[in-house]
C-alpha cells in the first residue's frame, strides 16, 4: 500500500508551492516556470523511486553515456 507515501509526497510539494510562490516576482515567468519543472521533475522522481527502488541513479546515466566517449579519449 503506497498511497498513503504518494499522498505524503504530494502534500509536501503542495505546501512548498504555496510557501513559495508568493515570494516569487509577479513578473519572472522564467523563474515560475523553472520552479514549476523543476518542482515536478522532483515529485515524479520521488514517486518512481518510491516503485522502482533500485532505479538507476543520474550519475549511473551519465557514466553510461559518457563511457564511450572516454574509452575513445584513452586511445
Amino acid at each position: 500500500m503506497k498511497w498513503p507515501t504518494i499522498i505524503g509526497i504530494t502534500i509536501v510539494v503542495v505546501l512548498l508551492t504555496f510557501y513559495e510562490w508568493p515570494k516569487m516576482d509577479q513578473h519572472q515567468k522564467k523563474e515560475k516556470k523553472a520552479f514549476v519543472t523543476i518542482t515536478a521533475m522532483g515529485w515524479l522522481l520521488a514517486i518512481l523511486l518510491l516503485f522502482f527502488p533500485d532505479l538507476p541513479g543520474p550519475t549511473q546515466m551519465i557514466d553510461s553515456l559518457f563511457s564511450p566517449l572516454g574509452k575513445l579519449l584513452e586511445k
